[in-house]
């Protein structure tokens, strides 16, 4: 079981190595289970027990289901997001290096371990902007399956300190060697991999990817280890959960954000009006009032779904002394005093309720108060749909490597958790109390 469903996540993460990509693969799983697809920019004609989805900007996606019973009726909302730390090319990113050598010219997306990415075999992927035959422009995914770039590290000859603490100048060390110098062209390439004319290619988002196969690997098989496990094994467990699930009194609604990892701020991110949009639409579409809406919103409840920090066993000293976490005991409910992790007392009482519905191991984390910890979806999101939320994620090491570690078994643990989550109906009685039916 553990292992069945962690292989099929290392599966999906493979075939996905950049937000785009996630997105497509999202969307295909909802086709697939007969998800009709909405435009931003057409009518919505919905109906209550029927489901839909609608993407915005190529690597974002929200999916709902109408329910059958909604005269008061609410959302269950689980969010994750598509993308992951990388290097972006630049615009003109061929660069003729140490006289016989071209380079890719890269920028940094996100906070990366940059030494993780040195002397592996990269390659490169993301969306091509195309002129149609019709005149038309139009996304095309590519993905240059092949071993095609590295990044190679300066030798410890050159370098004698580099044991003892480097650091990297992303114009200067972390350039992708491309080719040598009878090497061809990024720009074929990619007309050779879409099939058509260079001419054709107005632009593109393109990104570097790691090579390395996903593994389960261990003494017993209990580490899963890839790139993007942050945040695609929540993308993926909050998919299933949300296909497996199903309550008639509400609406239940996945949203894969992008942009997660340089602060959500984007037309497709976290902070953007995208999820009050389709929530409103939603509600409108159904023929609910905004006396309705406001009123759904005081009876939702959200998951914020993002990877936690296990404890590192060579560095123990960087957990806090009690909310720490380990790999494959089970999901992490994460809290933070400041708010950059949105928990609070009745938000982590919920998740206790569906844990134990779902018979799902819990953890807690609080970062140590003398660390400054990262931020997630939740706290971003809350700004333009005030709903009860808490952030929980899955025990990782190694967060924002190219190659990160987890648990064979906590796909599983939250693919379970997500299932009560969307098989359940929250309302709001009275003050301080939210009734949970299921």
């Amino acid at each position: 079981m553990y292992r069945a469903i962690s292989e099929e996540l290392l599966a999906f993460i493979q075939k996905n190595p950049t937000a785009f990509h996630t997105a497509a693969s999202v969307r295909s799983a909802l086709l697939e289970a007969g998800y009709a697809e909405l435009l931003e920019s057409g009518v919505w004609r919905l109906e209550p027990g029927k489901n839909y989805f609608v993407c915005r900007g190529g690597s974002s996606v929200i999916a709902f289901q109408a329910g059958t019973d909604l005269a008061r009726y609410s959302f269950n909302i689980a969010a994750a997001h598509t993308d992951s730390p990388t290097f972006k090319l630049k615009e003109r990113c061929e660069h003729r290096a140490g006289g016989r050598c071209t380079v890719l010219n890269v920028e940094g997306y996100g906070g990366m371990i940059c030494s993780t990415w040195l002397d592996r075999p990269l390659s490169v992927a993301g969306r091509v902007l195309v002129r149609r035959e019709d005149g038309a422009v139009a996304a095309e995914l590519v993905n240059l399956d092949r071993d095609l770039l590295l990044i190679p590290s300066v030798a410890i000859h050159m370098n004698r300190n580099v044991n003892e603490g480097a650091a990297f100048n992303k114009q200067v060390d972390m350039l992708p060697l491309f080719s040598g110098e009878e090497g061809g062209s990024l720009s074929g390439l990619l007309a050779e991999a879409l099939g058509m004319g260079e001419e054709r290619i107005l632009g593109s988002d393109l990104y570097l990817y790691s090579r390395d196969r996903p593994a389960v690997w261990g003494c017993g098989g209990e580490f899963i280890s890839s790139g993007r496990l942050d945040d695609q094994q929540c993308v993926f467990a909050a998919l299933r959960g949300f296909l497996r699930g199903a309550s008639p009194r509400s609406i239940n609604v996945l949203a894969c954000f992008d942009n997660e990892e340089v602060g959500s701020g984007t037309r497709q991110g976290a902070a953007s009006p995208f999820l009050r949009d389709v929530l409103r639409r939603i509600s409108l579409a159904l023929g609910r009032g905004e006396e309705d809406y406001l009123r759904a919103l005081a009876s939702s409840f959200m998951l914020s779904a993002d990877n936690a920090h296990a404890v590192h066993p060579n560095h123990p000293e960087h957990a806090d002394a009690e909310n720490r976490v380990y790999l494959n005991e089970g999901v992490v409910v994460k809290s933070h005093a400041g708010q950059r992790y949105t928990t609070d007392g009745m938000s982590a009482a919920v998740v206790r309720a569906l844990a134990d519905r779902g018979e799902v191991p819990l953890q807690f984390f609080s970062n140590r108060s003398d660390m400054a910890g990262g931020s997630t979806l939740g706290n971003i999101a809350m700004t333009h749909v005030p709903v009860k939320c808490a952030d929980i994620g899955l025990p990782q090491l190694a967060m924002h490597a190219c190659y990160e570690t987890a648990g064979v078994k906590d796909t599983w643990h939250m693919v379970r958790l997500m299932e009560a989550f969307f098989s359940s109906h929250f309302e709001e009685t009275e003050a301080g109390v939210l009734r949970i039916e299921g």
